[in-house]
């Protein structure tokens, strides 16, 4: 950030910010951003190439001495645990920006049992309430915001395009399910006399299956043409990605079993009646097999519609980044810019609450992400950051800007 021509410092979260001032430093900042945590066992462009891409754009401009003919400060944040892996606390670092911290993560405990106040102190910072919520930034000082992230599903590539403008972002409800049972013997009690919590949380699973890929079933009161908006391929996606077991012998008929759900869809009634439907049917289950559910809903964020006028300018941009490509790198229509639905959250789900929003997403080879083979051509990335560019260089005089 610095080589970039930015003054920089990290804030009480963890979050590094870099700012230069343009021509007018009172004016409201344009925020890019994107995070540089990661899940266990990552690829390294998930959140790293937006901030990556992001100060390249700047410096491009910084030296050719065009930053300071910016109207507007920029300012790129490279946001803090937007993943949420160790405190399942989701968008840390940009919930803290707009204005959306809760006071009670201060007392989340990871699986060592740190709290994440522990964790921030441990981190040379204050970690008080009182710290956080003062980063608050305020709407009238933001111009908007800007995150560059790789697409981490297999649309771009499929229609053979290296970058695409995000229209909207899935909203998603975290859950974790904890079903309580009678530990025993393996060998000593019938089965029909058993309160086996694993078998219940067998059964719910298989149900959760069930009810995303059907949500027909449970949008059933919508009018037919409602319904059809809200239903079709893809409107909504479950996951069931961790499950534990006590006492977690061979020999032992568990006495816990916990799992997660993650539930997404693009929008926020499909996905708040597939929650409800699914907290009903891990309800009935635990009845019928007697075993006590427990049922918290850990993360709750709603689905996003980027701003218009940001996506007119993030595909023209992107147009323009494609022209500038040798043939030897893109053949395809340069003016066929996709408009694609993150089902990812990203720092800007929590930045629309600050600002108005905008999204380009970056190909990324077999769709595949929170994997070391996530994947990025080098020749996205460059046209990417040529993007970028040209979205901030429409900022500028044309005639200083295209020499």
């Amino acid at each position: 950030m610095e080589d970039a021509g930015m003054s920089t410092w990290i804030d009480n979260i963890g979050n590094v910010h870099g700012r230069t001032n343009g021509n007018n430093p009172s004016a409201p900042a344009l925020l890019i951003g994107s995070h540089y945590d990661t899940v266990i066992d990552a690829g390294k462009y998930d959140g790293a190439l937006g901030i990556i891409v992001a100060i390249a754009a700047v410096k491009s401009l910084h030296v050719h001495g065009l930053l300071e003919k910016f109207p507007r400060p920029i300012e790129i944040i490279a946001f803090s645990d937007e993943e949420g892996v160790r405190f399942q606390s989701t968008f840390l670092g940009s919930a803290a920006i707009a204005g959306k911290f809760s006071e009670h993560l201060l007392s989340v405990v990871d699986k060592s049992g740190t709290t994440l106040e522990a964790a921030l102190k441990a981190s040379s910072v204050p970690g008080t309430a009182e710290s956080i919520i003062g980063m608050k930034y305020e709407a009238d000082s933001v111009w908007g915001y800007i995150e560059v992230h790789i697409e981490q599903g297999p649309v771009l590539e499929k229609q053979g395009i290296p970058l695409g403008v995000v229209a909207a972002i899935a909203g998603q409800t975290r859950i974790n399910v904890i079903l309580k049972g009678l530990q025993g013997h393996a060998g000593t009690i019938p089965m029909a006399m058993r309160r086996d919590p694993m078998t219940a949380s067998a059964a719910a699973i298989l149900n959760i299956e069930h009810i995303c890929k059907h949500p027909e079933e449970f949008m059933g009161d919508l009018e037919q043409g409602k319904r059809n908006h809200f239903v079709h391929e893809g409107a909504l996606v479950c996951t069931v990605g961790e499950i534990a077991t006590w006492p977690g012998a061979s020999n032992v008929i568990p006495g816990e079993v916990s799992f997660t759900i993650d539930v997404r869809a693009e929008d926020d009634l499909v996905r708040k009646s597939a929650v409800s439907t699914i907290i009903k049917r891990i309800e009935n289950i635990s009845l019928a097999r007697q075993v006590f559910p427990r049922v918290e809903i850990k993360h709750e964020a709603g689905a996003v519609i980027c701003d218009s006028d940001l996506q007119k300018q993030l595909r023209f941009a992107a147009s323009q980044a494609l022209r500038k490509l040798p043939s030897s790198v893109f053949q395809g229509d340069k003016q066929c810019i996709p408009t694609v639905i993150s089902g990812a959250g990203h720092d800007a789900l929590m930045m629309a609450h600050l600002t108005k929003v905008g999204m380009l997403f970056v190909r990324c080879t077999g769709g595949i992400s929170h994997s070391p083979d996530e994947h990025v051509l080098e020749d996205d990335i460059w046209a990417a950051s040529l993007a970028l560019k040209d979205f901030l260089g429409k900022e500028i005089p044309h005639e200083e800007f295209a020499s």
